[in-house]
């Protein structure tokens, strides 16, 4: 089986990621975890690590072999977080100014379902730890097997640019799952579908690429890890900006600002680097 897989390594990736996929799709669309009071679909994480893991054996591969590794780990994870903390910052002070004529102002909390399925605040300590642990768990499967080793085993037989465009292409489509729910149950069109899609699998590829470069640079999973967990936890779920017509109005345009924002950086520092991690 390894000699299959590393032989014809877009193929299994491919393969292995249809499978992901399927368990992810069952998940939003079947269990609907989110819509629990659990507030987060991590059924299909929790089984993602346990593939990757498997996988890991097959391939007589460590952890550390796919960026895990410890040396460095707490210094290269703050470079990410502080990655994030930058970004973010002057992407939440754009948001703030576009929508000054609304009277935004700040608030902390973590989104949710109630058990009749309207969306609540859910501001208990229990549910902040859950999206911290969830989210951590998220990170660790979206990492570990996109940028950690599809792209590991795809660079054996390509080179790194493509491997790393490949795999921010498959990234991508792993975002679609949300809004052809919102479409499946009647939230948005069809034309709204198609041009939500498109910016997923775009802004989604652009940071996968953003987080692949950063592991050529270091070697290491743990900065992509630091930023996409600010992302994901703190920009995604637990600062919002609210205004007298209703809250994260403009969130997709924050991420967007700070992902791009954050590429440039990143993209500008790898080409700077570039002659160094190929010599």
């Amino acid at each position: 089986m390894k000699k299959y897989i590393l032989n014809k390594p877009i193929l299994y990736s491919c393969l292995i990621f249809l499978i992901c996929l399927i368990i992810r799709i069952f998940e939003y669309f079947v269990i609907k975890t989110d819509e629990t009071l659990i507030s987060e679909n991590f059924i299909h994480k929790v089984l993602g690590i346990i593939i990757l893991i498997i996988l890991l054996n097959i391939l007589n591969y460590k952890f550390k072999d796919i960026g895990f590794k410890k040396k460095n780990f707490l210094k290269y994870l703050s470079y990410g977080l502080l990655l994030g903390l930058l970004c973010f910052g002057v992407a939440y002070l754009i948001e703030f100014f576009i929508l000054y004529s609304q009277a935004p102002h700040f608030e902390i909390y973590v989104n949710g379902f109630s058990l009749t399925g309207t969306e609540v605040k859910h501001t208990e300590l229990i549910f902040f730890i859950l999206c911290i642990v969830m989210n951590i768990l998220n990170v660790v499967m979206e990492e570990g097997m996109f940028r950690g080793l599809f792209l590991k085993i795809i660079n054996n037989k390509r080179s790194f640019l493509q491997a790393n465009l490949i795999v921010a292409l498959l990234f991508g489509v792993w975002h679609f799952v949300m809004p052809l729910r919102s479409f499946i149950y009647g939230e948005m069109n069809f034309m709204s579908l198609f041009i939500m899609m498109i910016g997923y699998i775009i802004l989604s590829g652009i940071m996968s690429f953003k987080w692949g470069l950063l592991y050529q640079m270091t070697d290491s999973l743990f900065i992509g890890i630091g930023d996409h967990l600010f992302n994901n936890i703190i920009a995604t779920n637990l600062i919002h900006i609210v205004t007298i017509s209703g809250a994260d109005e403009l969130q997709i345009v924050r991420i967007m600002i700070a992902q791009i924002l954050s590429f440039v950086i990143i993209y500008m520092i790898y080409r700077k680097n570039k002659e160094k991690l190929y010599s």
